[in-house]
């Protein structure tokens, strides 16, 4: 499938219009401006004088961005670099602070229907997983040359996945048979693998999403950038500026809750989100993936 063909919609759109009132002259930070949806609601209201800028690692989802966005009255500066590098990146462009940013960590549906990206069981694709093609190690690459040992620490880890050791024991004993390269024979090796556990166990979710979340948060050190740009954004903030995060699974959510609550614990920041922000039933209803999907916000003091 050619993700050009693939519909994105913006998750929460609402809630955020509802919560952020940018200045008209101000200036939004959109840390992963993807296919530019939530930048485009945004950047609607935005002035000649205001700057919208945006990151992602992925050139393709830079140039429908910025096709969708040309239209806007708005300064539009597009960066080709992971969002861990915000305040370096904006000190560079001259940019002293923001009044918004914005980070939505989701896999979007172009991203999964992208062969280029390796990402999804849903088809069968050649392993991959990495977001910005700079980075060295594929997701093949550490599938067929990790030890069990390392294997199954990473998929609890990263998956929070209680069947990680039978799960990483399975991929050994299938890749010395011949390397695993595409999505859908990890896959299948992973349903084999659970597929013998408990019975009893029910799952909710396909038996491989919480490995493959796991591999691709190693390959793209998600949690690692995610920290990074969570500890820059006291110090890129604007007095009264926002910072909103979406995110999609609990060891996301654990690192935003975590950080804001300590920024409002030293009187750096209000969190205006005591409980996240969570999506309608008809929001998931038009969109599935929407689903997980919490947000929080916070406010620099």
């Amino acid at each position: 499938m050619e993700s050009a063909q693939v519909k994105h919609i913006p998750v929460l759109s609402k809630s955020l219009a509802e919560q952020i009132i940018l200045p008209p002259e101000g200036v939004m930070v959109d840390a992963t401006i993807g296919q530019g949806g939530h930048s485009y609601l945004f950047g609607r209201f935005l002035r000649e004088n205001a700057v919208l800028i945006g990151f992602d690692v992925d050139k393709g989802a830079l140039r429908v961005a910025e096709s969708r966005l040309q239209g806007l009255k708005c300064k539009v500066i597009l960066v080709h670099s992971n969002f861990s590098q915000t305040a370096e990146k904006l000190g560079e462009l001259g940019i002293e602070k923001a009044d918004f940013i914005l980070a939505d960590l989701g896999v979007s549906s172009v991203q999964l229907a992208d062969e280029r990206m390796g990402l999804s069981f849903g088809e069968d694709m050649q392993l991959d997983m990495r977001f910005d093609k700079r980075i060295k190690s594929s997701a093949a690459d550490i599938v067929n040359k990790a030890r069990e040992d390392e294997l199954a620490d990473l998929i609890y880890k990263f998956g929070e996945e209680r069947a990680s050791r039978r799960i990483a024991r399975f991929i050994v004993e299938h890749r010395k048979r011949e390397a695993i390269a595409t999505t859908a024979r990890l896959a299948d090796i992973v349903c084999r693998a659970l597929s013998r556990g408990s019975k009893k166990t029910k799952r909710r979710i396909h038996p491989a999403t919480r490995t493959f979340q796991a591999l691709r948060i190693a390959v793209n050190d998600e949690l690692g950038c995610l920290s990074k740009l969570l500890d820059s954004g006291p110090a890129v903030l604007k007095k009264d500026g926002k910072i909103a995060v979406i995110s999609y699974h609990s060891l996301e959510d654990r690192l935003v809750k975590r950080s804001f609550r300590k920024n409002e614990s030293e009187g750096i920041y209000k969190v205006l989100t005591k409980k996240p922000i969570v999506p309608t039933r008809a929001e998931i209803a038009e969109n599935r993936r929407s689903r997980s999907a919490k947000l929080r916000i916070a406010q620099k003091l």
